[in-house]
């Protein structure tokens, strides 16, 4: 059964310098809070892993989180561009980031071998990009039974998976429901895995539609809207200004340092973050 806890020893314990993590979430359920207590606690040398890239690895890659960054899409959804992002490819700052391309599909079927204890995944896809030119964890493989080329992409195993969801109940199991991505395999392919939820019931919602069972959790953490400025389906809508905001302070880097310092690491948790926030509702 996996340990309740804080999100301050949850990361304490399963993130270290130099892994690799995903923090998957798609269009809502991102786990925001856990990327700030990652940023928080001066985590460095990070391989982050993600399909979808948003503001919060825009905020982990700016701190100085990152060395490298695997994924198949990056950027502010509806706004624009991640420019800490940008300023680490273009310029080098805070330091230097290496990045690993894919498609959805390929993203997609590497955590689903991962997940399934397989060396790669296999698909039709790449056909007439210059990806697997450039990408050493793309290459082809010969149907046994066709004698098709097909695209092999290697497994993905983070050495921690993150996620957010709606509801744990009160033996360690995870309920989550709305638009999927691929948060169950990412958990399932993670050598540990931490997931914070919007609160502990006693009885899942009858709305739930994917249960991780205790034995695949390392951590859980209550973290009541965790995936603010996302949203988190039946709890919280998006938060669209925060998005536009985050345009303008991201895109000076002595702007960003001072939000740094004054909504990370001079907060104790996510919840005096929210609080800073004045257009959140509710907190």
């Amino acid at each position: 059964m996996p340990t309740i806890t804080t999100l301050h020893d949850a990361v304490a314990e399963h993130v270290h310098d130099g892994d690799t993590v995903a923090l998957e979430g798609f269009t809502h359920l991102i786990p925001v809070a856990a990327g700030h207590e990652i940023i928080r606690q001066r985590r460095r040398d990070l391989r982050l892993v993600r399909m979808t890239p948003d503001i919060v690895y825009d905020q982990m890659i700016g701190a100085g989180a990152a060395t490298s960054l695997v994924f198949s899409w990056g950027g502010n959804p509806g706004v624009g561009s991640l420019h800490r992002f940008r300023e680490a490819i273009e310029k080098g700052y805070p330091h230097p980031l290496s990045i690993e391309e894919h498609s959805h599909g390929g993203m997609a079927v590497r955590y689903s071998a991962g997940a399934s204890g397989l060396p790669f995944g296999v698909l039709r896809g790449y056909t007439g990009t210059d990806l697997p030119r450039y990408t050493d964890s793309i290459s082809t493989v010969q149907c046994p039974f066709t004698g098709e080329s097909l695209a092999a992409v290697s497994a993905l195993n983070p050495d921690v998976g993150i996620i957010h969801a709606q509801q744990a109940d009160r033996d360690g199991n995870i309920g989550l429901w709305g638009i999927q991505g691929v948060q169950k395999e990412a958990v399932l392919a993670s050598r540990r895995s931490i997931v914070t939820v919007e609160e502990v019931v006693d009885t899942f919602d009858s709305r739930v539609r994917v249960v991780l069972p205790s034995w695949v959790i390392s951590a859980i953490a209550v973290v009541p809207r965790g995936a603010h400025p996302s949203y988190a389906h039946g709890y919280y809508e998006r938060d669209n200004v925060y998005y536009r905001e985050w345009d303008e302070i991201s895109r000076d880097h002595d702007r960003f340092n001072e939000w740094l310092e004054q909504h990370v690491y001079d907060t104790e948790d996510f919840a005096q973050h929210l609080a800073m926030t004045p257009h959140v509702a509710g907190v």
